[in-house]
Formats: C-alpha cells, sequence, structure tokens
C-alpha cells in the first residue's frame, strides 16, 4: 500500500509542477495551411481580395525533422494559427510531389519542379511571396519556438522586410515574457 501511496504522491508532485496554462494546440495541417489549389496566381488573387499581406509556403518533404518539429511544437498552436490566418495565405508543397502546379505566370509545374524552380535546397523552407508574387522573404530549416514564428510573421506583415534582414529585426525587437517555457 505504501509503494501506491508513494506512487500517487510522486505523479501529484510531478503534475502540480507542470505550467499552470499549456498552450492550445490543434492539427496543423487542417488549422494552419490552407487547401493548396495548386495554382499560385489564384491563390495571389484570392489572398490580395482577402486583404492578407503575403502568401506562405512552407516547402517540406516526408520524414524532414525540421518539418515535424515545426508542425508538432509551433504550427499546432492555435495563437500561431490565429495570427498566421489573419495575415497570410499558408500552405505546403512538397519537394518530391509530382502534384501538379502553376506557377505565378501561370507556366505549369510539379511540386517538385515548382520547388526546383525557385532554388528550395533543404526543408522546412519558409517563403513568404508579397502581393505582387515576388519572394519577400526566405527562411531556410525550422524556426526557433513559437515566438520567433510570430516574429517572423510581424517582420513580413509590418513590411520591416523591405528594409533589413530577419536577423536584425530580431536583434531590435524587446524581449517578450512568455508563460509557456517551449517560447523562452
Amino acid at each position: 500500500m505504501s509503494l501506491f501511496i508513494n506512487i500517487f504522491i510522486s505523479l501529484f508532485l510531478v503534475c502540480a509542477s507542470a505550467p499552470a496554462v499549456a498552450a492550445e494546440t490543434r492539427d496543423a495541417e487542417d488549422y494552419f495551411f490552407s487547401l493548396n489549389t495548386g495554382d499560385l496566381r489564384a491563390e495571389l488573387a484570392d489572398a490580395r481580395k482577402a486583404g492578407k499581406k503575403a502568401l506562405l509556403v512552407m516547402f517540406e518533404q516526408d520524414g524532414c525533422l525540421g518539418c515535424i518539429y515545426m508542425k508538432q511544437n509551433v504550427l499546432n498552436r492555435v495563437d500561431v494559427q490565429n495570427f498566421y490566418r489573419a495575415r497570410f495565405v499558408s500552405f505546403t508543397v512538397n519537394i518530391f510531389n509530382a502534384v501538379p502546379l502553376k506557377d505565378f505566370s501561370g507556366k505549369d509545374h510539379t511540386e517538385k519542379s515548382y520547388a526546383q524552380s525557385v532554388g528550395v535546397k533543404g526543408t522546412p523552407t519558409f517563403l513568404f511571396y508579397a502581393l505582387d508574387g515576388r519572394e519577400a522573404v526566405r527562411i531556410v530549416g525550422p524556426v526557433r519556438d513559437v515566438a520567433e514564428f510570430i516574429l517572423l510573421g510581424e517582420f513580413v506583415s509590418s513590411g520591416a522586410y523591405k528594409a533589413r534582414k530577419f536577423a536584425e529585426y530580431k536583434q531590435i525587437q524587446p524581449k517578450k515574457i512568455t508563460s509557456d517555457k517551449k517560447d523562452l
């Protein structure tokens, strides 16, 4: 009986020491990304019409550890999903897929040939396109945490990318205090 009590007390202490408020999460595929219609020109027109700031394409591949990290730790967060959905149309492109895709000029590609045509070399690559279809910001590799990913969205949506690099922008931002230890 004392073993049961010790286990119960240990379990209680572990649970009590956890953060009081955990961030709410949802599936990134369903709530962060929009359905990819396969036509970037149409996506851009829809983004303009909806008052978005840019298109965001996450180039990914099956088994990519950085992609998995982003989807399970950053893009699954409701606060991140709400922030990005308000400002961007976001979708994925698999760099090895043969799925048809039309680029901004209407040229036919596969997702693979499109990724090659824009010089994607690794995954994840986050490519933000301005509303005129030109590349605005490219980030290669996973973003460190939620706070940095939100900052990246602010960097693009504010237009700060026109004057400086993201690394410079991060340096001039005040440090934000959060209750979620993953964000620190």
